[in-house]
């Protein structure tokens, strides 16, 4: 029971964080599941449904398809509903019950792209993961599809970067996405495509054209590396928090000219002293570059606790991997303050403050209204 969950909600699903990577590319995405499974993501998880539609359906799995594995009928209706409203591409999702029946996801989608001659591909999720791996594994897999060779003779010029990781889910105030795009340009970059909000799908397939990727958060990890295997795109992990932006930039371009990638949190130097420390709870990337932008402008010692699973490699000196709530209660023991988000506060020993950083990804949208645009959020009272 060290792992349980009793006081405090759990992170967004893979399921749902691969629907919301998938949004705004212009395909359809298909959760295979009994009805009724989507209202998680429709109503806690997708927040622009009320300015922007989405092909994203249930395949209403039933008792005697689980029983009888039938198949034809999944692809069927599929088949129809592509037919009917000519998406870019087919992507199904799995959940528990396909997964646990072992439901062959890579034949059924060849049947389905031979019968409506459409690209369609399987995400291997299966709801028993958390958002990063979903959002990354979405997104790996459409770029495996669909971005393009580079195209040769390329102008030398301002430098173009990549924007990987953009969710709602971690960045649910849009204005962020757009603060981003300006701060890239006024650094003396070209913004070259956004993965993925906010931006055309044809410049993700021209992903492999730029020279940098800096990865936002780490459900843009696995895409990252994705372009950097096969077309040498190098990344930076690290988000450019008020207070570090101009080593953010300086790294960024360090990293575009060397073509080695690397991530901010390995070169933080957060301060020894644990004891009264400041505790950051939740997205590694996000979260230690908020870290550093603290500690910069106040000199308090920090500390960043990462519930999150796929973050491994993003992970510094200063970092700590938990897992359910008796690890994250132990490990916040002599915090001095806890910026997390407010459904953390059982977790908060007493006499800590609890700085307040609301995340869709974990609270939903009851602290919707209050989540600040993270680059020009500084925290209060430290």
């Amino acid at each position: 029971m060290r792992q349980a969950y009793i006081q405090t909600p759990c992170y967004t699903g893979d399921v749902s964080g691969a629907c919301s990577a998938l949004y705004e590319l212009g395909g359809m995405t298909v959760m295979h599941d009994p009805s009724g499974c989507n209202s998680t993501y429709n109503t806690h998880d997708e927040i622009r449904w009320y300015d922007r539609e989405s092909l994203i359906f249930l395949s209403g799995l039933t008792d005697l398809d689980v029983i009888l594995g039938d198949d034809e009928r999944l692809i069927g209706d599929v088949c129809r509903a592509a037919e009917a409203l000519h998406p870019a591409f087919i992507a199904l999702v799995n959940s528990p019950l396909p997964w646990l029946n072992g439901t062959d996801f890579d034949a059924v989608c060849r049947l389905i792209g031979e019968r409506t001659s459409l690209p369609a591909f399987h995400v291997p999720t299966n709801g028993m993961h958390d958002y990063v791996r979903g959002a990354g594994l979405a997104l790996e897999t459409w770029a495996r599809h669909f971005v393009k060779e580079p195209r040769a003779g390329r102008e030398k010029g301002k430098i173009r970067a990549n924007l990987m990781g953009l969710t709602p889910l971690d960045f649910a105030l849009r204005d962020t996405v757009s603060s981003l795009r300006s701060l890239l340009s006024e650094a003396g970059f070209e913004p070259w495509s956004f993965w993925a909000m906010d931006d055309d799908p044809e410049n993700l397939k021209r992903a492999s054209e730029a020279d940098v990727s800096l990865v936002v958060s780490a459900a843009g990890l696995r895409a990252a590396r994705f372009l950097e295997r096969t077309f040498g795109v190098p990344y930076l992990a690290a988000f450019p928090a008020m207070g570090i932006r101009d080593r953010v930039w300086s790294l960024l371009e360090e990293t575009a000219s060397s073509g080695k990638s690397r991530s901010l949190s390995h070169a933080l130097d957060l301060g020894k002293e644990e004891e009264g420390a400041l505790f950051l709870v939740g997205e590694p990337v996000t979260m230690g570059s908020l870290a550093a932008a603290v500690h910069a402008r106040t000199g308090r010692p920090c500390r960043v606790l990462v519930p999150l699973e796929e973050t491994e490699t993003l992970l510094g000196p200063c970092f700590t991997r938990v897992s359910g709530e008796e690890e994250i209660r132990r490990a916040l023991k002599g915090a001095g303050a806890v910026l997390a988000d407010p459904m953390y506060r059982p977790l908060v020993p007493e006499g800590a403050d609890l700085v307040p950083l609301p995340h869709l990804a974990y609270s939903g949208r009851i602290f919707l209204k209050e989540i600040p645009d993270l680059t020009a959020f500084v925290p209060e009272g430290l």
